[in-house]
């Protein structure tokens, strides 16, 4: 199963002061915006999501049919298929995407230790 690019979103208290911090890490800004408290930063392949604001916790997230640079893959398993092999291994989804629809569309799970998971399709 190739769930597609991995990024981890964190729930940061001041956006600022995080993207200072990851800046000296050596990450640069690759997308969003500041203003509406969410920044994406890139690494080379590493991707970190900032969201103030947002979430109650960290979030494992990622995003199929995109690659590290969130550019359209040629080919890709769609986020219905993804979901639906998930439920047929007994696989409990905290919020399911509409099995009927096409296009972009998300889930959420939890791993064993509560942590989220968010699956999250653009395309």
């Amino acid at each position: 199963m190739h769930l597609g690019n991995f990024s981890v979103s964190l729930n940061v208290k001041d956006i600022q002061a995080s993207k200072q911090f990851y800046e000296t890490l050596g990450f640069s800004v690759f997308g969003g915006d500041a203003s509406q408290n969410w920044l994406i930063m890139k690494n080379g392949d590493a991707t970190l999501g900032l969201f103030q604001g947002m979430f109650d916790k960290n979030i494992l997230t990622f995003n199929p049919g995109w690659n590290s640079n969130a550019e359209k893959l040629d080919t890709f398993t769609d986020i219905r298929d993804l979901q639906k092999q998930l439920k047929a291994q007994g696989i409990t989804l905290d919020l399911e995407a509409d099995e009927q629809s096409t296009g972009p569309a998300s889930f959420m799970l939890k791993d064993p230790d509560g942590n989220p998971i968010l699956v999250d399709q653009h395309l």
